[in-house]
């Protein structure tokens, strides 16, 4: 692997940045960047999903049968 190319499960999306007011200075685009950056890989870190509450009819039902055979006849032999 070349230095040029990194792990796909580094390799993030890339997200453009349109400046629609001001002259925005590169120094000032990576600060922004460096900052939301870091928000965003601590929001990423802390998030959890909760676990979905079943209800009692969830609980109870029973699990669905299998499907008929077709390949076999009415006295359950093949045909």
């Amino acid at each position: 692997m070349s230095t040029r190319e990194s792990a796909p499960e580094e390799r993030e999306p890339a997200v453009p940045i349109n400046i629609v007011r001001g002259d925005a200075t590169a120094e000032e685009i990576a600060a922004v960047v460096a900052v939301v950056a870091e928000h965003y890989v601590t929001e990423h870190a802390e998030a959890v999903a909760d676990e979905p509450q079943r209800s009692a009819w969830a609980l109870s039902q029973r699990a669905l049968r299998e499907p008929l055979r077709r390949e076999l006849g009415w006295n359950r032999t093949p045909c």
